[in-house]
């Protein structure tokens, strides 16, 4: 058998499981998503129950099948939560409908996570074997508590060498799950995969809501399509809908008339009509993108409901970067691709900024620096863009005489005269073998972080909080701490609150004028160091001019550190095949008298690869 090969008579046998479902009343409907930590085998379990339901024809299977973006495929991981129908045949002979939603793993793409959750009774928390419970998988198990869902653990890859089933049961057991109710599966070769459709139906409750009452569907996403306009994903939580009715956002009160409601099985297929229980998606037409939000709540424009749903919280950004177009013409092209993918990715959040050394661009907030890497490459690949990107930094609180505290998301707008300012700090907890519990203790006092609990959750495995300032995090924490660990350790955050620090601004000045999307805000015990990194790196991608380029760092007039991008030396001798050496000597004084003039005028051209440099310098001087 080929490598990553499955038994064909155990494919073929789960493909007849199968069952045509239409309509079905919500006793058969059953809402779920897949939770875990990145990695664990979500995405490949999902393809197993697609061959299980017999969703898609085995020529066109294919690995991930859910992973739709080239980027998804690329990095190997869930970045976009997606919506599946499936039709199975329960105990009973009936048919039900399964509303699958598989979900990331990563940190950054929580939002998404719980998004998806909202839309569900009850999840698959899938829990790798070998690794057994990590720091994500305790996160996203909590967030499924918060919305009181029913838990169906399953214990993935127990075909490995390194599977211990018996450790994680108790990892679960601590945790608050019965180990005992934990299926064993093997996502790569489908085995448990029946168990596992079998739990859903038994354990995950049927969803409720009225079908006769007013319609009240949540839209828990949504994506823009140039043909159709904006498609809603929606939950119908009570009530139904068809196309040719009118419906109203009950938060913007615009209303459209319904063009086409639909289910994903797993490509969107147009239905009669949408009732309550279900999950699917719908089109009116909606040409603006700000007239349909993700967390509103949809109604008959004719009979509207009395309240809405309660939707999502807001998502918190915790890092913020400078996005511009390296083209000061494709401002207008930018705007609108952050609007349409505003839609697809409720966590971004952006306003427009004005750099002198850069024009007019958005200050973007993202959930960290993977969420930032993804949606540059995003606007780059699917709206052609070519930006120029700033280092990031996190949300500061700044307190001024005479003025009430505020917040500043970029280092240029860090006053001189602060009297305080306080940084956001984080509770970081991370699960490491007991083997490497030092290397991770004396990282993170590297961090600025003062330890709040250790505990040996059991001889070989420990569970390490620390609070840390949320800059010291997001730029290479994550990097450090694999390298540390081999790859064992993993990381999980929640904010705490905000704490003063003594932090300055560090403005980079080039040729003497002041570059703001350059300055960067540091710790002042950690300013000089951080400067001349910072300087070391831009001497080697500032290009060289015909005079000398000062790089300086200050803080308020004290200059802190320096570097100089040596001049290229045109040869004016060349020309001199011999001679009286005062001739010579007299090139060579009107060359020295044209570059102190230059000096004087010129401009230097800033290149993309300087605005990195702050992050890159970080980076390097951390390991």
């Amino acid at each position: 058998m080929a490598d990553g090969a499955r038994p064909a008579a155990a494919t073929g046998e789960r493909a007849r499981q199968g069952a045509d479902v239409g309509a079905v009343p919500p006793a058969r409907i059953r809402n779920f998503a897949i939770i875990a930590h990145i990695d664990h085998g979500k995405s490949t379990l999902a393809d197993r129950l697609l061959e299980y339901a017999g969703a898609v024809p085995a020529r066109e299977m294919t690995e991930q099948f859910l992973d739709r973006m080239d980027l998804e495929r690329e990095r190997g991981i869930t970045i976009k939560a997606q919506a599946v129908r499936l039709g199975v045949r329960g105990p009973d002979g009936e048919a039900y409908a399964l509303n699958l939603i598989d979900t990331p793993g990563h940190v950054d793409f929580s939002y998404e996570v719980s998004r998806a959750l909202a839309a569900c009774e009850g999840v698959i928390l899938v829990v790798d074997a070998a690794q057994g419970v990590q720091a994500q998988t305790v996160a996203n198990l909590y967030l499924a508590a918060e919305h009181g869902l029913a838990i169906v653990p399953v214990l993935n890859k127990i075909d490995l060498p390194g599977a211990d089933p018996e450790r994680v049961r108790a990892e679960l057991e601590d945790l608050g799950v019965d180990g005992r109710e934990a299926i064993p599966v093997s996502a790569k070769t489908g085995e448990g995969v029946p168990e596992v459709v079998a739990a859903v139906l038994e354990r995950v409750p049927p969803p409720g809501g009225d079908p006769d009452a007013s319609l009240r569907a949540l839209v828990f996403d949504s994506r823009y399509d140039p043909y159709m306009g904006v498609v809603c994903y929606v939950r119908i939580v009570d009530g139904s809908v068809a196309a040719g009715e009118r419906v109203r956002f009950m938060a913007t009160g615009r209303s459209f008339e319904v063009t086409e409601v639909g289910v994903f099985r797993p490509e969107g297929e147009a239905v009669e009509r949408l009732a309550a229980g279900e999950v699917g998606y719908l089109t009116a037409g909606i040409k603006s993108v700000r007239e349909a939000r993700v967390g509103d709540t949809l109604t008959h424009d004719d009979r509207p409901a009395d309240a809405p749903l309660p939707g999502f919280r807001p998502a918190l950004p915790v890092v913020y970067a400078g996005l511009y177009p390296s083209d000061p013409g494709a401002y207008d092209d930018l705007r609108e691709a952050l609007e349409r993918l505003q839609l697809n990715d409720a966590a971004i959040v952006y306003e427009p900024e004005r750099s002198e050394a850069l024009g007019m661009g958005f200050r973007v907030g993202f959930l960290g620096l993977l969420h930032l890497d993804v949606v540059e490459e995003r606007l780059e690949r699917e709206y052609g863009l070519d930006l120029v990107v700033t280092a990031p930094s996190v949300v500061y609180r700044v307190t001024r005489p005479g003025r009430p505290p505020y917040e500043i998301q970029s280092p240029a707008d860090m006053p001189d005269d602060a009297q305080t300012v306080e940084e956001p700090f984080v509770e970081a907890e991370i699960l490491v073998p007991a083997d490497y519990v030092g290397a991770v203790m004396e990282l993170c006092q590297e961090r600025r972080g003062s330890m709040v609990a250790l505990d040996y959750r059991s001889a070989e495995r420990a569970a390490i909080t620390y609070r840390m300032p949320l800059a010291e995090i997001v730029f290479d924490f994550y990097d450090r701490l694999k390298s540390r660990t081999r790859g064992y350790a993993s990381l999980d955050y929640r904010p705490a609150g905000y704490e003063a620090s003594d932090l300055v601004k560090v403005q980079v000045l080039l040729a003497g004028e002041a570059v703001d999307a350059l300055s960067f805000v540091a710790h002042r015990s950690r300013a000089e160091a951080r400067a001349r990194a910072v300087l070391a790196r831009l001497r080697e991608v500032i290009p060289r001019q015909l005079f000398d380029v000062a790089l300086q760092a200050a803080i308020g007039r004290r200059v802190i550190a320096r570097e100089t991008v040596r001049a290229l030396r045109k040869d004016v001798l060349a020309k001199c095949y011999g001679g009286d050496v005062t001739r010579k000597r007299k090139l060579l004084e009107k060359q020295k008298a044209g570059k102190r003039r230059m000096r004087e005028i010129g401009r230097v051209e800033v290149p993309q690869a300087a605005f990195m440099a702050v992050l890159d310098a970080e980076r390097e001087g951390s390991r």
